[in-house]
């Protein structure tokens, strides 16, 4: 059995780091990356020049198709195997941010490969979703050897032919043989961690008898579930997955590529070393829990090298702790489960922690990048705080996105003095705001906003209070005197945010005292930007629209889906953790600069957060948008 290097260390100096584009020349000069283990190994394996005789015959293939290949042009090579019975989620996103980045940084190429060995629950919508996916993070599957472009996107149904023929070489050889005990046999003489197990009455017939039972099972001759093909190792290994592990199953399933040419089919841990193997992956990069599983990766491809269908080097197993995300559900029976019970409007709905859910509710690539780059790689379990993808997604966005003024909760406000100010009701007055105000002068390619100011506005309720509480500095009335009750106070003065100071004046309700107006005056000369800007002061500036030009759009507020960090955490069941607030939905007045937003354009809503055109359902005429993080973390405070 091949053992696996130590790292080193100290790791030697990092390679460069190629274009974005994968590349199978020599890298280029990177940006400096942290350290983790599965770097150190890398580095480590280049240094020992450990797969530097390996060749590359174009494509994935046996012993004999890449002996009669080139030297390998990829410095390294790694994979991304998803399974195609679901939508990627933010884990996923670790895995691909990982194996791709690593290709990138040290000089090889990643592969997608779709692990669809499973026919009953796999499609091609899936398929598909996956791939967009990929692309969407920023990645590819292709790469540039001897002035062509080659596509490494493979799929393992496309290897099954190869892994049937392995499969009758093992039983050939002696290391596989056909049990035709029941499921409920096998489980009893596995035995357990206290006990050995018992091996198979069927474990000693000859090889000439279990390859003539493995094609007539090929051959579907016998029904499904009544035999499969094991391999042969050590029924009393310590380690339960050595056990002489399945291989083959008979299950009659339509595949989703190959239809029913197949009636039998290759259990995951025994295509997925071989499928590495054939692509001649060097760094076969998992989560811990297939840390179990590597010895019998090692003992198979062992085997298949001894047989002379695969070449050395050959591929070794690494394992890194998964992502576990709190306020989020990764299983994807569960995410399915949500989905189909129609607790979430689709695959897609931005409270889920799928990357199709992730761009809808407006996370850029960059910040999911960001997020994979800053938690990095490490052999130990741990819990990750959602706001920590939020933080990536605010320092992604606090310089680009453009900024806009909107009402989520509209109140009217009327300025009573507007029409002897200016002799017109109707009268109204540019204003102007930069769209990115932090931006150093001269350095923003994006024009200042310009929206009107008018006798009618917009304001948030909460920006007024007939009775002010302590501390409250927006607008009010004026009050009553608490000594003299016959004076009063002066209502409060406030900015309107890129225009003038204002002075509250009194408020208009309904039958039920709900208020439905405030009215304030305008007071001249003090314009923002203008010399007397100054002159009077307010306590607090405050966003709004005018009636004159305020587009409306229908405004939908996600928060966390579940209220519990952990919302399977001791057995729980994780739907009566789900938060009923996690979506809502407001009709608002927004600046008329968003008029024009484009599906998935990116916003800061001054005050409110941070924005994205619905990509969905966002159309000229009919606005949608969705927060994607408040300004600050706020969540349980």
């Amino acid at each position: 059995m091949s053992s696996h290097p130590a790292a080193p260390p100290a790791p030697p100096t990092r390679p460069a780091s190629p274009p974005a584009s994968q590349t199978a020349s020599a890298p280029q000069a990177p940006e400096a990356k942290p350290s983790n283990f599965l770097r150190q190994i890398i580095e480590h394996d280049l240094q020992a020049g450990t797969y530097a005789s390996r060749r590359w015959g174009g494509s994935p293939g046996d012993a004999a198709h890449h002996a009669a290949g080139v030297p390998d042009p990829a410095r390294i090579r790694t994979r991304f195997p998803p399974e195609p019975n679901g939508y990627l989620h933010i884990g996923h996103a670790k895995s691909i941010c990982l194996n791709f980045g690593l290709a990138r940084d040290y000089g090889g190429v990643c592969h997608l490969r779709f692990d669809d060995t499973n026919p009953e629950k796999e499609e091609q919508e899936y398929v598909d979703a996956i791939d967009a996916a990929v692309r969407w993070l920023g990645f590819d599957w292709q790469s540039h050897c001897a002035g062509r472009i080659e596509e490494h996107r493979y799929f393992a149904s496309d290897y099954f032919d190869f892994m049937y023929r392995a499969a009758e070489y093992l039983v050939q050889a002696g290391h596989a043989y056909v049990d035709e005990q029941s499921a409920e046999a096998m489980r009893a003489h596995r035995g357990d961690f206290n006990r050995p197990g018992t091996n198979s009455p069927y474990r000693s017939r000859n090889p000439a008898d279990n390859l003539e039972r493995l094609r007539q099972m090929r051959a579907g001759l016998h029904p499904d579930g009544s035999m499969v093909l094991r391999a042969k190792i050590d029924m009393a290994s310590p380690n339960l997955n050595l056990r002489d592990p399945a291989l083959y199953r008979i299950r009659r399933a339509t595949h989703h590529r190959s239809g029913d040419a197949w009636c039998i089919y290759p259990m995951y841990t025994y295509a997925h070393p071989i499928e590495d193997a054939l692509e001649q992956i060097t760094h076969s990069i998992c989560t811990l829990e297939f840390e179990d599983q590597r010895p019998f990766y090692d003992w198979l491809l062992e085997r298949l090298a001894e047989g002379g269908l695969l070449q050395h080097p050959l591929p070794r197993q690494y394992e890194f702790a998964r992502l576990n995300l709190t306020y989020v559900l990764t299983s994807k029976r569960k995410l399915a489960q949500l989905v189909n019970e129609g607790r979430v409007r689709g695959w897609d709905d931005p409270r889920l922690p799928t990357l199709a859910g992730l761009r809808r509710r407006g996370y850029t690539p960059s910040a999911i990048r960001l997020f994979a780059e800053r938690i990095g790689a490490s052999k130990s379990d741990s819990w990750i705080d959602y706001a920590s993808l939020e933080g990536c997604l605010r320092d992604d966005l606090e310089h680009s996105a453009p900024r806009a003024m909107a009402v989520l909760d509209p109140l009217k406000l009327v300025l009573s003095n507007w029409a002897e100010l200016h002799g017109n009701p109707e009268h109204t007055e540019s204003c102007t705001l930069p769209a990115l105000p932090h931006t150093p002068e001269g350095q923003s390619a994006l024009a200042p906003r310009q929206f009107l100011l008018g006798r009618e506005l917009w304001i948030e309720r909460d920006d007024f209070a007939p009775v002010p509480p302590k501390g409250y500095k927006r607008l009010h009335p004026p009050q009553p005197d608490p000594i003299d009750p016959t004076q009063c106070s002066p209502g409060s003065r406030v900015r309107l945010k890129g225009a003038y100071v204002i002075e509250c004046t009194g408020f208009e309700t309904d039958a039920s005292g709900h208020v439905t107006a405030v009215h304030a005056v305008l007071l001249p000369g003090t314009k923002s930007g203008s010399p007397g800007a100054d002159s009077v002061k307010a306590k607090a500036a405050i966003t709004w629209v005018a009636a004159a030009d305020a587009v409306a759009a229908e405004v939908r507020l996600y928060e966390r889906l579940f209220n519990s960090a952990q919302p399977e955490a001791g057995g729980a069941d994780f739907l009566q953790a789900l938060n009923p607030d996690s979506l809502q939905v407001r009709q608002a007045w927004l600046e008329p600069t968003l008029a024009q937003a484009q599906p998935e354009q990116r916003f800061q809503f001054e005050r409110h957060g941070y924005f994205v055109a619905d990509r969905h359902d966002h159309r000229p005429g009919q606005l949608v948008f969705n927060r994607i993080a408040a300004l600050k973390d706020s969540w349980g405070k």
